[in-house]
């Protein structure tokens, strides 16, 4: 079982985020809370992970089309305009120096994308800003993004429901090219194991509180 140490956070995403939640809660018995607004027209919520039963920066983002988004357009963040049901998308790593990472990724021959500053208003109206890589399409999910959270505090340790991470790892029919592209970051142990085995999808076992173990 592996967890990537620079793991930030891992994205589900799915066309309607109150249904999104309501799967987690079915799933887990675990509630996400309300995260907030981001100017893509979208909306999250979040469950922080825990590993061995202690708080590490890491969590869960569900995330959706806002309800109070400006028009009926379904964004494309995440191809959330392509999804029908929740999906296990990416994830994200929080590195030390993005930019010196990104500068070394694309001198070995694989572009992160430039870096961008991205926001959200949470639900108690404070705005939370980060910079973030945003890779250019066609997007490889199986490739994290790389995020700094600057002077705002990781949500991952803020006040947020919980639930154990086990183990997140991809799988692949051929390994060998993503393997190429993380070794590119050069962050180690930092990122999801790549390993041989059916499709193209990753693989995330959490565990509930009364220890049954799931596999998104």
């Amino acid at each position: 079982m592996s967890v990537p140490h620079l793991l930030d956070h891992i994205v589900i995403a799915g066309p309607d985020l109150a249904e999104t939640v309501e799967w987690f809660r079915e799933l887990t018995g675990v509630t996400p809370a309300p995260g907030g607004s981001h100017p893509t027209g979208t909306a999250n919520a979040l469950v922080a992970l825990t590993v061995d039963g202690e708080r590490r920066p890491h969590y869960l983002e569900l995330i959706g089309p806002d309800p109070e988004r400006a028009g009926e357009e379904l964004p494309k963040t995440f191809s959330i305009n392509r999804l029908k049901r929740p999906t296990l998308i990416t994830y994200a790593v929080h590195p030390e120096g993005i930019d010196q990472v990104a500068e070394r990724s694309r001198a070995a021959g694989v572009d992160p994308g430039p870096i961008e500053d991205l926001s959200r208003t949470t639900a108690g109206g404070e705005l939370l800003q980060w910079r973030l890589t945003q890779a250019r399409a066609p997007r490889n999910y199986g490739v994290p993004f790389l995020i700094d959270w600057g002077t705002a505090e990781q949500p991952g340790l803020t006040d947020l429901p919980t639930i154990e991470l086990v183990s997140f790892e991809r799988i692949e029919v051929s390994p060998e090219p993503l393997q190429k592209a993380l070794a590119a970051l050069d962050l180690g142990d930092g990122v999801a194991p790549v390993h041989e085995g059916p499709g193209s999808r990753f693989v995330l076992q959490l565990r509930t509180e009364d220890g049954r173990e799931i596999e998104i």
